[in-house]
């Protein structure tokens, strides 16, 4: 009796874990989003920060994943693959977290939050532009997507143009639309940063597609993911580097202040570089893409609250029908790419195991979270 229910309880443990670990990832996720904020507010540089946290992620990453796959348990490294490495650092990490912190500094963690749910929509499209993805216009599952992802982009354009009035707290001053224009310079200028915050998100919604369709070809060609992660980390800490000396003049903005500074850098590095994608790779594993999909809009109720208890960010009209909408959206793409897997398997059993010419989600990873690096 006592064996059989030491038996259950391990059962019921590990079927509870891929839970609380995908619910830990967004809360961490959004945690570094918070604090980098919280950073950038005192004064610190977006451009300097994801140098020096990339930086670190490398001095982790690449000796140990050398360390790892020594030269004899590990394909050679070839010029073609080099310069994949170099654009996969171009796109996931130089342009992408550039964009992230820049748009997020200048709006908030729960508008950075809603936009990433454009990822799936974005990559969709990309993959049927590049003919990667292969649509058929008859299938319900096609359809599913096409409708998701313009909903995700009309919902976005909802969160960035149209702001809205306060709620939870009396409106002190008339609500900010971006139609019409503000009686005060304050609230101008917030409305301008808020927009621009929005579009900053956009490309990086868009950046991170580019990087998970490249990512997913290189793989193919050198399927050991640590190395093209260290790599990703090392090239990108380079023209990070390139794009802070550039775009950062300010010599004082290069010292680092033991306090929320280094805490920041160090969140992002490990946590952000490290543990954050090792649990997302375990969680899929256990329960697959779609599972690990499903928690991603969890991560704007967790932005706003931490948004108002930490930073004391204001939760607006305008974030939460922006973000409804492309929830829907987001949940229309994968309704639509699960019921399209589904009839790709019944395609292939009913062939026999032939391949057919749509790509699956190991091929075209629609759903993998945007801040894997």
């Amino acid at each position: 009796m006592g064996w059989n229910l030491q038996l259950k309880l391990k059962k019921n443990a590990r079927g509870v874990m891929p839970y609380a670990g995908m619910v830990m990832v967004e809360c961490m996720d959004v945690g570094l989003t918070t604090l980098s904020k919280a950073a950038m507010s005192r004064g610190m540089s977006h451009y300097v920060f994801v140098f020096y946290s990339n930086a670190l992620a490398t001095l982790v990453l690449l000796p140990f994943s050398f360390l790892l796959f020594p030269r004899s348990n590990r394909p050679p490294l070839t010029f073609s693959l080099i310069c994949r490495f170099f654009f996969l650092g171009l796109a996931g990490i130089t342009l992408m977290q550039n964009c992230v912190f820049t748009g997020i500094n200048l709006s908030s963690p729960t508008l950075g939050s809603a936009m990433s749910n454009l990822v799936p929509a974005f990559t969709f499209i990309l993959a049927v532009i590049s003919r990667v993805e292969k649509v058929d216009w008859r299938s319900s599952g096609s359809q599913l997507r096409i409708l998701g992802s313009l909903v995700s982009i009309a919902g976005a354009f909802v969160v960035i143009l149209y702001k809205g009035p306060s709620i939870g707290t009396p409106p002190s001053s008339p609500p900010l639309h971006f139609s019409t224009s503000s009686n005060s310079n304050s609230n101008s200028l917030a409305a301008s940063n808020w927009v621009l915050g929005g579009l900053f998100l956009a490309v990086a919604s868009i950046s991170i597609s580019i990087w998970h369709t490249l990512q997913a070809a290189t793989l193919k060609k050198y399927p050991i993911e640590m190395i093209v992660v260290s790599f990703n980390s090392f090239f990108g800490t380079i023209q990070c580097l390139v794009v802070a000396l550039i775009l950062e003049r300010d010599p004082i903005a290069w010292t680092l202040k033991p306090d929320l500074e280094l805490l920041s850098i160090f969140y992002s590095a490990v946590i952000g570089s490290v543990v954050t994608p090792c649990v997302l790779t375990w969680c899929i594993h256990e329960k697959g893409p779609v599972f690990v999909a499903m928690f991603k809009p969890l991560s704007i109720a967790i932005a706003a609250l931490m948004g108002a208890l930490f930073l004391g960010d204001t939760l607006h009209l305008g974030s939460v029908v922006g973000a409804i909408i492309i929830v829907i959206g987001f949940h229309g793409v994968i309704w639509g790419q699960s019921k399209e897997e589904r009839r790709i398997k019944e395609d292939d059993d009913d062939d026999g195991g032939v391949e057919t010419s749509a790509v699956s989600i190991e091929k075209a990873p629609l759903l993998r979270n945007h801040r894997e690096v």
